[in-house]
């Protein structure tokens, strides 16, 4: 039943039942019982319909009478019924299986299982007996061969020599013709041949390039084929000058448009003065005089102090010394950002200001190349990480206040180098807001309540029933101030999203700088304030480029030349506000603050708020997402060393002076330990020098009006590190590394070798020593030809002019003591130093493709300057006819009024009643009878003499100048002193002028 039912463990088990008596049973075997036993019922099955011959049945009964037996002795009278009974019947027509056929199958399976387990535990020996018979076998039938040959070989021999003639004549005359043919195919495919030439030959050339910059120990082959690009060619040399004047021509250009800003913007502020002080328009116009002169010809004289022969640049001893330490000084404060930045903060927030405006800019041209710009970037990184550190306190104040670095990071990203960016970015949505005149947004109820009732009188002619003046819940009550503000909004909403559409997609446009600040920002928040999220740090973020870099161009696009304007043209009030209410919606979007309490009329956009929130949170990761600066500028320690020319900055005198007394004045602060560089240097210059002594001119006056002129007078200094002279391990192993890899790159392009062992080991022919002088001549004949601001160093010429063993016998001995520093190793033949002369020829490649790049970026930067200086020259005329306008209505009297000369005198006690004079140091209030003041105009228009007496003593004249008055009222000064002991109150003292000299 079990075979038949197909089941193996079920057919396993009845074999192994004691009752059925088998032996021999194995389970591994189990598959094959069932399959052999089915197959042997089978085969019963049909034997069974086949034979009726009674020796079968008397067989038949004989086993069933042994069966009948052996069951009776187990004593089971069921199963003695059932054999009776049914077993002549199951072998008649069922193919019942006997058991000495189930025992014969069992034994069988079990012997072939067991032989082939026997086989397999002896598999290996089996394997070397098969070896060894096969070898056997091939040997002799090899022997057999072998020795067939050998008889053979006479008749082998005569039959080559009969044959071969033959061979040879057929063969050659075959190879002619194929010749033949192929020599036609190659010149008529020559062109196609050469195209394939030049392929492989570029494969080659790009494979060997790739082994250069990629291999971590380049072979010698590959980096002679070039070692060439280290040569200056005259076309280097030719890009290195151009870049040079074009660099200084930029700098000189800036200086004079931020002049020329500087100016106008205090023509403003003079041209507002008089509308709001009715002061004398002579004052105004003797600064316009001056703001011409300056231009035409100050401006144009600078630079002129290379040309005295007195001066910081005078050819003496004591005046070269004084030079060489200024540029000693100004190339470590340059390369060493942490002065600098620690400098910033010993100064007041004002003064910082101004300072970076002054010098700091200027120290780095501006960022002016690649080189200056990564400079700049580290000390606003060092900078900012210092402020971090020592200012921040909590996360919010970078937001909530004004931090140093964050100002001038903004500033100096929206001068000339990024203003671009800002007018690429914003310029067609500002233009297309500005050509909408049928847009007016407005959001405030009031406002829109105002402008409904006006326009219904201005329609009907007649006043209206409406009250003015309401709240902002009483003029929504009105449907149309609903359905106008409804109005608004979905304006503003569609504006809106134009802008933030252009912002979003503009990541790449915003420059390298602002996105490398934000990533620092971010980066050292996170470090000091590790519990902030990323969203509070993305605020932030976004602080800093939409809030304080973008707001301001949106707000007043005009002021940040995102737009262009005709001279006096200006925006409408309506344009100011559409545009301040997009800004105010973006600023709201950028920070996620929804609009609620006074602005709860505008929470209906509040969803649309959290929505584009989400898509500037993108915008700020993706601004994040920077190199880092080396990977970006590709520079290093060795960059300047590798370059032609020497970094030169064009800085005023005034700007020396200034910078030398603030790093005396605080050098125990930026550089707390006694053995700093900067101490060393600022020992070199010694006290502080006098405009005078650096200019060369003869020693004025205190109160020279020329000294200030003389003070803004430019000069230029080519920076040089002082401690580039061997003066210490570091020092002498830098200057013999790079002295020996000259004389290598010299030798290996001239001498073959596969290892630089084997090329100096190697005695020069005399072709190789010829080819090198050839090449040595040139280089001299082009070094003669190059300007002394390019010129190599005399170690390096005399260098040039040694044959190449003389070559060869300096490296050895430059080897000698690389090896005896640990730099070189001769076990690897030096190996090292060939790596770093593959590494020069991968920076020399980068170095000439961004001075390419920054000759194209200067072009494009003068262009837009000379540009810009023509907008100042149209506004400088505007403000000329505006003055002469002014003069033109100015009333006969006041000017009659202005000449004549009055002389004021007054007590101390009645300026103390009128409320002018505050208090005198050290004296009484009871005592200001005694003392008497006095008050003269000068010659000069606005210019006061004031005269005192303190108890009868005459004090020195006092100048007082009416514009800084003025100017100190538009600062928000309110106190000044008079003879350092006399406080006055600055608007009394300005009405009291005004009254007396002016007829207000």
């Amino acid at each position: 039943e079990a075979v038949d039912h197909g089941d193996v463990s079920q057919t396993l088990s009845a074999l192994r039942s004691p009752d059925v008596g088998l032996y021999g049973v194995t389970p591994e075997c189990a598959e094959t019982y069932q399959r052999e036993l089915a197959e042997a019922k089978k085969k019963k099955m049909a034997a069974d319909n086949r034979l009726n011959d009674m020796r079968e049945w008397r067989a038949g009964a004989r086993e069933l009478n042994d069966a009948y037996l052996k069951i009776t002795q187990t004593r089971c009278f069921a199963c003695c019924l059932l054999t009776l009974f049914w077993f002549p019947f199951c072998n008649l027509y069922c193919g019942f299986l006997l058991p000495h056929w189930i025992q014969s199958t069992i034994s069988g399976v079990t012997a072939a299982y067991n032989r082939e387990q026997l086989w397999l535990a002896n598999e290996s020996l089996i394997t070397k007996l098969q070896a060894c018979c096969r070898g056997y076998l091939v040997r002799q039938e090899f022997n057999a061969r072998l020795s067939f040959l050998k008889k053979q070989v006479p008749a082998i021999t005569c039959i080559q020599v009969m044959k071969v003639p033959h061979l040879c004549m057929t063969s050659f005359a075959s190879l002619l013709h194929v010749l033949g043919y192929v020599l036609d195919y190659y010149f008529l495919l020559i062109n196609d041949v050469i195209k394939i030439q030049a392929f492989i030959r570029a494969n080659k050339a790009r494979d060997d390039y790739k082994t250069l910059i990629s291999a971590e120990n380049p072979p010698m082959v590959v980096l002679r084929k070039f070692v060439h690009l280290l040569d200056q060619s005259d076309q280097d040399f030719q890009e290195e000058l151009d870049l040079m004047k074009l660099r200084e021509e930029v700098v000189t250009l800036i200086r004079s448009n931020q002049q020329l800003e500087n100016d106008l913007n205090l023509m403003d502020i003079k041209i507002g003065l008089l509308v709001k002080n009715k002061i004398t328009l002579q004052d105004v116009v003797s600064h316009s005089k001056k703001l011409t002169k300056k231009n035409k010809e100050q401006l144009s004289d600078m630079m002129m102090l290379n040309k005295q022969k007195g001066g910081l640049k005078a050819l003496s001893k004591e005046k070269r010394e004084k030079l060489e330490a200024y540029q000693h000084l100004f190339y470590l404060l340059q390369t060493n950002p942490t002065y600098l930045a620690k400098l910033i903060f010993q100064m007041p927030q004002n003064k910082s200001t101004k300072f970076m405006d002054s010098v700091i800019f200027t120290l780095y041209n501006y960022a002016s190349n690649q080189r200056e710009e990564y400079l700049l970037l580290r000390l606003f990184q060092t900078a900012l990480k210092e402020e971090i550190k020592s200012k921040v306190d909590q996360i919010h104040e970078i937001v909530t206040g004004n931090p140093t670095v964050i100002k001038m990071v903004v500033s100096f990203n929206r001068g000339a180098r990024g203003q671009n960016a800002l007018r690429q970015i914003l310029a067609p949505v500002v233009k297309e807001i500005m050509d909408d005149k049928s847009l007016n947004i407005k959001t405030d109820p009031v406002d829109i309540y105002k402008s409904w009732v006006n326009q219904m009188e201005s329609q009907t002619g007649e006043a209206s029933k409406l009250p003015y003046d309401v709240t902002p819940e009483q003029a929504l009550s009105h449907e149309e101030v609903r359905t106008r503000l409804d109005t608004s909004i979905r304006n503003m909403r569609t504006v809106t999203d134009k802008f933030l559409a252009a912002i979003v997609s503009s990541v790449d446009k915003i420059p390298y700088g602002m996105r490398f600040i934000a990533k620092v920002l971010k980066d050292s928040l996170h470090e000091k304030f590790p519990d902030a999220g990323e969203d509070e740090l993305l605020k932030i973020v976004g602080n800093l480029l939409y809030y304080r870099y973008m707001n301001p161009a949106i707000v007043a696009p005009d002021a940040f030349d995102i737009i262009d304007l005709s001279a006096g043209g200006q925006l409408t009030t309506d344009q100011r506000r559409n545009l301040g209410s997009i800004a105010k919606m973006l600023q709201h979007a950028a920070s996620n603050k929804m609009f609620m309490g006074d602005n709860a009329h505008l929470s209906i956009i509040n969803e649309y708020l959290s929505q584009s929130h989400q898509k500037f949170r993108r915008f700020f990761q993706a601004a994040c997402e920077v190199p880092e600066l080396q990977d970006k500028f590709n520079i290093d320690e060795y960059s300047d060393l590798v370059t032609l020319t020497k970094p030169v900055i064009y800085i005023s005198i005034g700007e020396i002076i200034n910078t030398h007394t603030l790093l005396l004045d605080h050098q125990d602060a930026i550089a707390p330990e006694h053995n700093d560089p900067i101490h060393e240097l600022l020992d070199d210059l010694g006290e502080v020098p006098t405009i005078e002594s650096l200019i060369g001119e003869g020693t004025g006056s205190i109160n020279d009006p020329n000294k200030e002129m003389l003070a803004k007078t430019e000069v230029s200094l080519t920076l040089t590190n002082k401690f580039d002279v061997p003066g210490g391990e570091n020092a002498e192993m830098d200057a013999r590394t790079i002295l020996t890899k000259r004389l290598i790159v010299d030798v290996i392009r001239f001498q073959p070798g596969e290892t630089l062992t084997e090329i100096i080991e190697t005695s020069a022919t005399s072709e190789q020593e010829a080819e090198h002088q050839r090449a040595m001549q040139r280089r001299a004949i082009r070094d003669a030809k190059t300007p002394d601001k390019m010129k190599k160093s005399i170690s390096v010429k005399e260098d040039s002019n040694l044959s190449l063993q003389e070559k060869k016998e300096k490296i050895k001995t430059g080897l000698k003591k690389l090896t005896e520093l640990g730099i070189a190793d001769p076990m690897n033949k030096y190996q090292e130093l060939i790596n770093d002369i593959a590494k020069d020829i991968r920076n020399q490649r980068r170095y000439r493709q961004r001075r390419k790049a920054e000759l194209v970026k200067l072009q494009q930067t003068y262009s837009a300057l000379n540009s810009k200086a023509t907008f100042y020259e149209e506004q400088v005329d505007y403000y000329k006819s505006y003055i002469k306008t002014c003069l033109d209505n100015l009333p006969r009297e006041m000017k009659g009024k202005n000449s004549k000369k009055i002389s004021l005198k007054y007590t101390a006690a009645r300026l103390h009643e009128k409320g002018v004079l505050l208090e005198i140091e050290d004296l009484q209030a009871n005592q200001f009878k005694n003392v008497i003041f006095e008050i003269n105009p000068t010659e000069e228009v606005g210019d006061f003499e004031v005269k005192a007496k303190f108890m009868g003593v005459q004090m020195e004249t006092f100048m007082l100048h009416y514009q800084d008055l003025l100017q100190l009222q538009y600062e928000g000064v309110a106190v000044m002193k008079l003879f350092n002991r006399a406080k006055v109150n600055v608007n009394l003292l300005i009405f009291l002028l005004n009254k007396k000299f002016y007829g207000k």
